[in-house]
Order: structure tokens, then C-alpha cells, then sequence
């Protein structure tokens, strides 16, 4: 399936970029969700269509979660779109999107039928679903930080429509973004707990994976506390979340690389 997956992704990308285009012009919202829905029912028959050929889940390897990671960025845009009427939330998760599918398309994968006994579990699909769909929501709001961070020096305050009131509104966003994603963080964990108890004997080792995984989980609590406690201090709290994002980024592909995780880990993914 591999082999069309081009085909799959670029006809998605082009419903996307339509539908983020669209977004900007007035009375066009109707349009922008159809074109977005369009886009992601091609992707997830590209998904489906590869289950049946792998005669498993693609979850197995770093490439397969990239691709559900791509799937989900543009269905949490959506929902954003739909829910706070964020035009830019289109564009932003199609830009993400298209960087997870670029990375697909140059290092494409040998995906095989094989899956080793400790994935044949009924908690392994939904553990990874649900994390990938955390990530999706982080990695927006991810983007939404760098775009405060980058813009709030130039917000001047004056009436209820200037910059700062803007501002306010899209940290109310990442908020909104990360308490989805830190409640899905916990989902993920908790099933990956379960996974864990019935393939290894025990609900937690403490192996590299685990580790990095209580660490993401941490930071976006820390992000969650921090802004419960000091509300005012944007500047603080957004460079908390662009770490949180970084050490997410660790536990989901940079522990594949780390020396403490060869041959030690009982569940990187694999390559």
C-alpha cells in the first residue's frame, strides 16, 4: 500500500489547503468543513485500505504512528475550526500535516505482516490511537505558543478588539488544547498500563519509553498547575509548553536514538 500512498496524500493535502483557503473567506465556513471532511475520508482510506493489506493495525513501526499523527493533525484542526472558529487552525494543522507526510514520502518504510506476540493484545490499537491523538491536539498547541511568543511583543493595548484581546483568546485555546491532550496523555497511559500487565506481567518498569513517557505527562501537568497559579505570566508559561512539546518529541521518536533504550526497552517502535 505504501506504493499509493502518494496518491492518497497529495489528494488529502489538496482538499486541506483548499479548505484552509476557503476558511478566509467570508460565508465560506460550510465549504471549508466539507473540504476538510473530504480530505480526511481519503486519508482514512488509505488507513483502512492498509490494515486489510498489512492484516494488522499500522501501528507498528515510527512511520505507521507518522501516519495516524498526519490523520489526526487536520480532524483536531477541524474540530477547532468547528468549535472556536480559529481560521488559522486549518492552515496550521495542514502545515503540520504535510511535514509528517513529507517525512512518510522520503523515508518510506518495508511494512511486513509481522507483529510480535506482545502487540497481539486487544489494548495495544487503542493505546497508540489515543496517543497519537493527544499528540495531534499538543502539536497544535505547540504552534499556537510559538505564535504568541512571536507576536506578543507587537500587541499594544487600547480597545477590546486590539491585539492583547486576541492574545487572550488564543492562550484560552492552548489551554483548552492542552487540558484534551493531557486528559488523552492519561487515557494512553493508562491503557498502555494494562497492555503492559498482560504482555510483560507488570503495569510498569520504569524502562527508558515509560520514563520518557511520565516525563511528557509531567510537563504538560506542570503547564496545566502553572497557569492555574499565575495566570498573567504568558511569557513563562508558553516557553513551559514548548518544552513540554520537546519532550514529547523524545518519547515518541527520540528515544528510538538514545543509548539507555538499545536493547533495554521492552516497546520502542520499531523501524
Amino acid at each position: 500500500m505504501w506504493d499509493f500512498f502518494i496518491w492518497f496524500a497529495l489528494s488529502s493535502v489538496a482538499c486541506w489547503t483548499v479548505a484552509a483557503i476557503v476558511a478566509f473567506q467570508p460565508r465560506h465556513q460550510a465549504k471549508a468543513i466539507a473540504f476538510m471532511l473530504a480530505g480526511i475520508a481519503v486519508f482514512a482510506l488509505f488507513i483502512g485500505g492498509m490494515w486489510i493489506s498489512l492484516e494488522r493495525p499500522p501501528l507498528r513501526t515510527v512511520g505507521e504512528t507518522r501516519l495516524w499523527n498526519s490523520f489526526f493533525l487536520p480532524m483536531a484542526g477541524l474540530m477547532i475550526f468547528w468549535r472556536w472558529k480559529q481560521k488559522w487552525v486549518l492552515s496550521f494543522s495542514t502545515l503540520l500535516s504535510i511535514v509528517f507526510i513529507c517525512i512518510n514520502l522520503m523515508h518510506p518504510e518495508t511494512n511486513n505482516k509481522t507483529l510480535m506476540p506482545a502487540l497481539q493484545s486487544i489494548w495495544f490499537v487503542p493505546h497508540v490511537i489515543v496517543y497519537m491523538l493527544a499528540y495531534a491536539l499538543l502539536g497544535i498547541a505547540f504552534v499556537y505558543a510559538l505564535y504568541l511568543l512571536i507576536t506578543r511583543h507587537s500587541a499594544r493595548p487600547a480597545h477590546p478588539t486590539n491585539p492583547v484581546a486576541k492574545q487572550s483568546n488564543l492562550i484560552l485555546l492552548c489551554d483548552n488544547l492542552v487540558f484534551t491532550g493531557t486528559a488523552f496523555l492519561t487515557i494512553g497511559m493508562l491503557l498502555g498500563a494494562f497492555w503492559a500487565k498482560e504482555a510483560w506481567g507488570h503495569y510498569w518498569s520504569w524502562d527508558p519509553k515509560e520514563s520518557w513517557a511520565a516525563a511528557t505527562w509531567l510537563a504538560y501537568v506542570w503547564y496545566i498547575h502553572y497557569r492555574l497559579h499565575h495566570p498573567v505570566e504568558l511569557k513563562k508559561v508558553l516557553w513551559i509548553l514548548i518544552v513540554a512539546f520537546l519532550i514529547l518529541q523524545i518519547c515518541w521518536i527520540g528515544v528510538n536514538y538514545l543509548p539507555s533504550a538499545q536493547g533495554s526497552t521492552l516497546h520502542v517502535y520499531g523501524f
